[in-house]
């Protein structure tokens, strides 16, 4: 599942979804991440600009969620995004953010590989440090989807059963740095 619903704030306004890192909308990139990763069917949870995101993002084969209350915060992006996926026999969802672009199909492989049924939490780790992607079992959405308060998605959820969470050494194929700030956005577009 994937979060791109932000609005970009911090960013003046411009949707996450669809800032470019090359040639690609962050959106593409991040769901070709989690197809490439072994994620199958990829949910795409959307907000701020989305029709423009399903005019111009090349998503073919995602399933794209509304998220009418992108506003409140990440939170209510879970929460439509688990909403989504209630009805199929997925055991588990691996969440990663759509600003995150240093993650690629690798960190999301490792971190789906420690899926062994539906009570099954795992998040990748940078330097000891929790980070996305996230795997959160089926047994884990409704509580979850509970604690997805303005901007606290899993947080709450992940700290509360911090005995039963792997934690999946990623940093060594990914970086885990947000695109929040023009500071991010301008480490992303690289030199003039």
């Amino acid at each position: 599942m994937l979060l791109a619903a932000g609005g970009g704030r911090r960013l003046g306004g411009r949707p996450k979804a669809l800032l470019a890192d090359g040639d690609r909308l962050l959106v593409e990139k991040a769901a070709a991440a989690l197809r490439a990763g072994g994620c199958a069917p990829v949910h795409v949870v959307l907000g701020a600009g989305s029709h423009e995101v399903r005019r111009s993002a090349r998503l073919g084969g995602c399933v794209l969620v509304e998220n009418p209350g992108w506003q409140e915060g990440m939170g209510s992006s879970l929460r439509a995004g688990l909403a989504s996926l209630g009805p199929s026999p997925a055991g588990a969802a691996l969440v990663l953010l759509v600003d995150q672009p240093g993650i690629g199909a690798e960190a999301v492989r490792r971190v789906r590989a420690a899926y062994t049924g539906p009570g099954s939490l795992a998040t990748a780790a940078y330097g000891g440090r929790a980070g996305h992607p996230v795997l959160l079992g089926r047994e884990h959405w409704a509580e979850a989807a509970a604690g997805a308060v303005g901007d606290r998605g899993a947080r709450d959820l992940l700290r509360a059963r911090a005995s039963q969470l792997r934690r999946v050494d990623c940093g060594d194929v990914a970086e885990d740095h947000d695109i929040d700030t023009p500071a991010d956005l301008a480490r992303l577009e690289g030199p003039p």
